[in-house]
C-alpha cells in the first residue's frame, strides 16, 4: 500500500520562504512521476509543479516560475517543494501526489492533470500572511 504524507506547511510572512516535503512509504519512488497540487478556499484544484522520474524534467504553473523548485530524493523516497517569494496569493492547501499505477518511460514529461495522479498526500495548509 503505497501512501504519501506531506510536511512542511505553516505560517510566514510574504516574502519569506517555506519548504514542503512528501514521503513516500510502501512503494518505491523512483517508479513514480510526482507532483504538487494546491487548493484556495472556493477555488478549483490548480496544478503547482511536476517532476519525472529521473528528475530532469519539471513543468510549473506560470505563477510559480522562478519563485518555486521541485527536487526529488529517490534515495530518501522523497519530493519536495522549495518555495521562495511567497504572497498571499500562494496561500492554499498544498497536496503532493505520485503516478503509480501509470506506465511512464523514466525520461518522459510528467502530466499537468490531477486525474493523471492516483494515488495523494493528506495536505499541509501553507498561509502567507501580508
Amino acid at each position: 500500500q503505497v501512501q504519501l504524507v506531506e510536511s512542511g506547511g505553516g505560517l510566514v510572512q510574504a516574502g519569506g520562504s517555506l519548504r514542503l516535503s512528501c514521503t513516500v512509504s510502501g512503494g518505491t519512488a523512483s517508479n513514480y512521476a510526482m507532483g504538487w497540487f494546491r487548493q484556495a478556499p472556493g477555488k478549483e484544484r490548480e496544478f503547482v509543479a511536476a517532476i519525472n522520474r529521473s528528475g530532469g524534467r519539471t513543468p510549473y504553473v506560470d505563477s510559480v516560475k522562478g519563485r518555486f523548485t521541485i527536487s526529488r530524493d529517490n534515495a530518501k523516497n522523497a519530493l519536495y517543494l522549495q518555495m521562495n517569494s511567497l504572497n498571499p496569493e500562494d496561500t492554499a492547501v498544498y497536496y503532493c501526489a505520485a503516478d503509480v499505477v501509470g506506465r511512464a518511460w523514466y525520461y518522459s514529461t510528467p502530466s499537468k492533470s490531477s486525474w493523471e495522479y492516483d494515488h495523494w498526500g493528506q495536505g499541509t495548509q501553507v498561509t502567507v500572511s501580508s
